[in-house]
């Protein structure tokens, strides 16, 4: 009699978290990170001269907007 009942049990919801993240994959690039000391050495300066760099463009950005330069319309500019 046992092996037929099923009136009483509730079957197990998946979790919403896990759901969702099966159903998309996740952003962004795949990278193995480099083995070799000289890839190694070689990875660290891009990821500083990256830095830098958008370091610099930020600070541009941010110099043009307090100086007034920047505007969101065309039409306010000239």
């Amino acid at each position: 009699m046992v092996q037929g009942k099923t009136r009483g049990l509730q079957s197990k919801s998946p979790s919403s978290r896990q759901s969702s993240k099966a159903s998309q994959p996740k952003k962004g690039k795949r990278v193995q990170p480099p083995k070799k000391p000289a890839l190694v050495k070689e990875a660290a300066a891009r990821k500083a001269l990256t830095a830098k760099h958008t370091r610099s463009i930020e600070q541009q950005m941010a110099t043009a907007a307090s100086s007034g330069k920047l505007t969101i319309m065309k039409s306010t500019a000239e």
